[in-house]
């Protein structure tokens, strides 16, 4: 008996139907009998298969369990049953197998390989990251999104940087091949595993907000030819110039008349309050390091008429020259959630997979949360699966649905990762089932950390530090819009969270800061996500992108896309931006 290649890829496609579906085979026969009885269709085929599929979709997400047996074929399908299934059909399919004709039999064994033998059903089974994300398996009431499903302006180019008309937006010939992906500090010098934390002392606490003053005090001091710092409570008649940190004078939000300057212990380390009348601009917030000039003649407030802000770090100088015509590197950036609110169907993530198979990026950064505790059914404790589970799946779907394209994965957890660690500086996750022919092509970062591609550094962090900013920073005559300043403070004061103190839901361990949350140089760009819009800009000659996130409520959000090319300059010889182009899209 000799079955054709089509009727198996029939047989696979309705196995692969009854499983999403927790449907016997008696059970999907009544269901296809009565359905082509009743569309009155005489032939099976892919196309009816596929309108078979949608209408028995549809139907069961409106009908109810009503009996014992739909209700445990309607139970949460570990990764166990599903492997014990894939076992029975292999054997079914190897006894298929002893019937064909010895051609047939030696054409289809030559389709696999001696190191990975696998059949055609595992294959259809284990590598559809459709599959591993079912909504059903993590929540039994699990539902496509329809707002999600009926969004508009996919792929509309939202954003653009540089010089984007006629760009081709594709990865090289060879996606990932030489591309080098490391940290920026090095391992020895990098978080690269879980820390002991809630055991900081005040005291600690206040040596390394001194150090940071007194760090940045230096810099301006030699960078201004400024002679010596005054203490910020002495009287004097003449003008003076002292150094500190802008913090509040009360738990509210910091305004013109609530700014306090708090000076380090070699200044007397006390507080004084600032009058801003005489500034014609500023842009301040809780925590920055500044250097102000004025008058102070009563030791009770300094009425400020200079202000002298921080200065960037210097840019990476890499050895490497690029070539005029060498290709660009395609670098894909996006940022969790991956599932709509309303649902934790995994659609958008399989949408941007979809993303990367086309487009064939050479690099992807992806940032969480990939398990959101912000979800509501998470919120709601309506997910019925492991959460370290439900990670796991959904970064096996990302690196096997990849693995064709060979591009290098990023992973940077969140905050908002309900499954690791509640702490800043965050460790990187720990992925130890990882395949190991597939470990090097996948970088775990921490958040936040600095990234050397190709040459090009990246800056990135997950926690929402311009939301943050734009609640607390307060500013006058700038003529600049927001994003941009706080961009600045945050290249200025050399930190990947300059802020202080930090939001109630951000858990801060300072030494470990002071150690892995500093800037160790201005990067070429800069990878912000948040929930502001989504934006790229150029910033002190650094390119700072928030791609936004994947999802927004329940519809879809967006991503970007970058082109770098290492050692590039301008026409003048000058150092220019290795970003050559930038888009945000929607997904």
């Amino acid at each position: 008996m000799e079955i054709s290649s089509q009727w198996q890829v029939l047989f696979l496609r309705v196995l692969e139907l009854c499983i999403c579906c927790r449907l016997e085979a008696d059970e999907m026969l009544h269901e296809w009998v009565a359905y082509s009885n009743s569309k009155k269709i005489q032939n099976l085929n892919m196309d009816t298969v596929e309108q078979f599929e949608h209408e028995l979709l549809h139907k069961r997400n409106k009908s109810k369990p009503n009996s014992r047996k739909e209700e445990a074929y309607n139970r949460p399908m570990d990764i166990n049953l599903l492997q014990d299934i894939i076992k029975e059909e292999e054997e079914e399919e190897n006894l298929l197998d002893s019937y064909t004709t010895p051609g047939k039999g030696s054409q289809k064994r030559a389709l696999t390989t001696p190191e990975h033998p696998r059949s055609k059903r595992s294959a259809v089974l284990l590598a559809s990251p459709n599959l591993l994300l079912s909504p059903a398996s993590i929540s039994p009431s699990a539902t496509p999104s329809h707002k999600y499903s009926q969004r508009g302006g996919k792929g509309e180019v939202v954003a653009t940087f540089g010089a984007v008309q006629g760009t081709r937006w594709l990865g090289r010939k060879d996606p990932g091949a030489g591309v080098q992906v490391e940290l920026l500090e090095g391992p020895e010098d990098s978080l690269r595993c879980s820390y002991k934390f809630m055991f900081q002392r005040l005291r600690d606490v206040r040596n390394v907000l001194t150090e940071k003053i007194e760090d940045l005090g230096q810099n301006l001091k030699t960078h201004f030819s400024i002679e010596e710092f005054s203490p910020v409570s002495l009287p004097a008649q003449d003008s003076i110039t002292v150094l500190g940190q802008v913090c509040c004078d009360g738990n509210g939000k910091l305004n013109a008349q609530s700014v306090l300057l708090e000076a380090g212990p070699e200044q007397g380390g006390q507080q004084v309050p600032v009058d801003l009348s005489e500034l014609k601009e500023y842009s301040l917030f809780p925590g920055q390091v500044v250097v102000m000039e004025g008058m102070n003649a009563t030791g009770r407030k300094l009425v400020a008429s200079k202000l002298y802000e921080g200065l960037p770090l210097p840019f990476y100088m890499s050895n490497v020259k690029s070539e005029a015509d060498e290709e660009p590197l395609n670098v894909l950036v996006a940022c969790g959630p991956y599932t709509p609110s309303d649902s934790l169907n995994f659609d958008p993530l399989l949408d941007l997979i979809g993303v990367i198979v086309r487009d064939r990026p050479d690099v992807c950064l992806l940032l969480g949360p990939f398990v959101d505790s912000k979800h509501e059914k998470i919120e709601k404790a309506q997910v019925t699966e492991k959460f370290e589970a439900i990670f796991s799946r959904c970064i096996e779907s990302i690196v096997d649905g990849t693995k064709n394209v060979g591009c290098h994965l990023v992973f940077v957890p969140s905050q908002r990762d309900v499954h690791h660690h509640f702490i800043y500086p965050q460790p990187p996750f720990t992925l130890p089932n990882l395949a190991k022919d597939q470990a090097q092509r996948v970088t775990l970062a921490p958040d936040p950390c600095s990234l050397l591609i190709g040459g090009v550094t990246f800056g990135l962090t997950s926690t929402d530090i311009l939301f943050h900013m734009s609640a607390e920073e307060i500013s006058c005559g700038t003529g600049s819009d927001r994003f941009s300043r706080i961009l600045k403070h945050i290249l200025t004061q050399r930190s990947y969270y300059p802020l202080y103190p930090p939001v109630e839901e951000l858990n801060m361990d300072y030494e470990k800061f002071q150690s892995f949350g500093l800037l160790p140089l201005t990067p070429d760009v800069l990878v912000v996500p948040s929930e502001l819009r989504y934006f790229v800009k150029d910033v002190v000659g650094c390119v700072c992108v928030n791609p936004g996130r994947l999802t927004k409520g329940q519809v879809g959000g967006t991503y970007a896309r970058l082109l770098v090319r290492c050692g590039a300059t301008s026409d003048g010889g000058q150092r220019a931006s290795p970003c050559l182009a930038a888009q945000v899209v929607k997904i």
